[in-house]
């Protein structure tokens, strides 16, 4: 039995706290040990290059982004040191506004020789806590191997990222203003279950569920609520299925930063697609 338990730890209490303070130095060192360490690996490749994600947290700060939430891989065969990690960052002070969520920028980093350094654009929607992201057909993914000097490129790739937050917002205007018929609506649903269960989904769990808000602000037809509905049961899980003839289940929440990403990246695919053939 696989024992990796990636658990994504954020530093939000509600939705009062999407402008919440950043991320200590001791809350990043309790949840992401990872993001402070001070070398690689020693079984990477000599031609491994170390970059320190805490380098990249104090330049980045010093560009204006504060730490907002942070993850990483738990596993009894990883050095936590030198797991993969995930560090979401906002502007301090933000000129982008949107309707109900706050742009972030995403950080993935590791020092196990398997992760290359990543930014992607991410929102945070306050509503419902959810962490929405942003696959690379909408907007570029910033990626880059662990080799050369690469602590520059970081802080630029990160500035360059947060100059689209504008163009994000423009995608979720226009996916709020895409209304779906109930054809549409169920197809969409469909979809997201066969990506969050590839195999066969559960007995008595049907797409329909997934369309079914867990509460009266999410209340709509539009593509942006839909998709806010669907994301929220496909991540956070908490859906009724049966196994065997009398035992009643309900689904995991996604914890493992991999498929976590996986899953939100597909659903924003899935998601403008619909705002493109509209």
């Amino acid at each position: 039995m696989n024992t990796a338990i990636q658990t994504l730890i954020d530093s939000a209490r509600g939705p009062s706290s999407a402008f919440a303070a950043s991320l200590e130095r001791t809350d990043i060192e309790l949840r992401t040990p990872a993001a402070l360490a001070s070398e690689a690996d020693p079984r990477t490749s000599p031609t491994y290059t170390f970059l320190s994600s805490e380098s990249v947290i104090r330049a980045l700060g010093d560009a204006g982004f504060v730490p907002v939430s942070a993850a990483q891989t738990r596993s009894r065969r990883t050095n936590p040191l030198s797991a993969r990690h995930v560090i979401r960052f906002r502007r301090r002070y933000e000129s982008v506004t949107l309707r109900d969520c706050v742009p972030e920028i995403l950080f993935l980093n590791g020092h196990d020789g398997r992760t290359a350094t990543q930014f992607r654009l991410a929102l945070f929607r306050p509503i419902c806590t959810n962490g929405l992201i942003v696959c690379d057909d909408t907007l570029p993914t910033w990626r880059v191997p662990h080799r050369g000097n690469t602590l520059d490129e970081v802080i630029a790739a990160a500035i360059r990222q947060s100059e689209q937050f504008a163009e994000v917002g423009a995608w979720v205007e226009r996916m709020e203003r895409t209304r779906l018929e109930a054809e549409q609506r169920l197809a969409f649903a469909t979809s997201a279950m066969a990506l969050r269960f590839p195999k066969k989904r559960p007995e008595g769990m049907e797409p329909v569920h997934l369309l079914a808000p867990r509460r009266e602000a999410d209340q709509g037809h539009d593509l942006w609520t839909t998709y806010n509905v669907v994301q929220e049961h496909v991540i956070k899980g908490g859906l009724s299925y049966r196994l065997g003839p009398k035992r009643q289940m309900h689904s995991r929440g996604i914890r493992a930063i991999r498929e976590d990403v996986r899953l939100n990246t597909e659903l924003w695919r899935m998601a403008t697609a619909l705002v493109v053939s509209n």
